[in-house]
């Protein structure tokens, strides 16, 4: 079975596009929401988390909070690293785990940090969803309820889109002018031949 990596920076419509290769019928790994699932799920990882940053992550259910997470991690390099070395080998153990029970013909790792962690090594071939910039500056602040400022922080943390196409095989512009299905199909095609 191929593996195949799908990367692009928060905002870029990674998500929109990877529900379009779900219609065909391609089983998606969600890296982002599969490590917040792990960040509370397994023992270890929570237990090295609170080592690492404190109980003050925590909420009033004892779970991690990802909110006050982000906002000590996103401004402090060094803790952000050590996040990543606790739960990315966590990650990449349950997709190894997750590949096992897939029957199509190709899967999709989606990951925004796919390069930046290192989990481009697990699979065979990548694609980079892009958007410009202003979109995904909007995109991201009308999801999350958040402000400028703290998207272009996490921005910061992720490679620019020019770094990403040289280490890509395939790219989906996403850009509200090129129509997505016909992108997506175009990928499709050329990993099932």
């Amino acid at each position: 079975m191929i593996k195949v990596g799908i990367t692009g920076g928060i905002g870029s419509g990674k998500t929109t596009v990877c529900k379009l290769f779900e219609l065909l019928g391609i089983a998606v790994y969600y890296s982002d929401d599969e490590a917040k699932k792990i960040l509370d799920g397994d023992s270890t990882v929570k237990s090295e988390l609170l080592k690492l940053l404190g109980p003050t992550i925590l909420n009033e259910f004892e779970e991690i909070d990802r909110k006050k997470t982000a906002s000590i991690v996103f401004s402090d390099t060094t803790k952000l690293a050590s996040l990543n070395a606790i739960v990315h080998p966590a990650v990449a153990r349950h997709f190894d785990e997750w590949c096992k029970n897939q029957s199509s013909p190709y899967i999709l790792k989606e990951a925004a940090i796919l390069f930046e962690s290192g989990a481009n090594k697990q699979v065979d071939k990548t694609i980079l969803v892009t958007a410009p910039l202003q979109l995904k500056l909007s995109r991201v602040m009308a999801r999350d309820k958040t402000t400028e400022t703290e998207v272009l922080k996490r921005m910061a943390n992720q490679l620019p889109d020019e770094e990403k196409i040289k280490l890509s095989d395939f790219f989906i512009q996403n850009n509200e002018e090129d129509l997505l299905i016909p992108q997506v199909l175009l990928v499709h095609h050329q990993l099932v031949k």
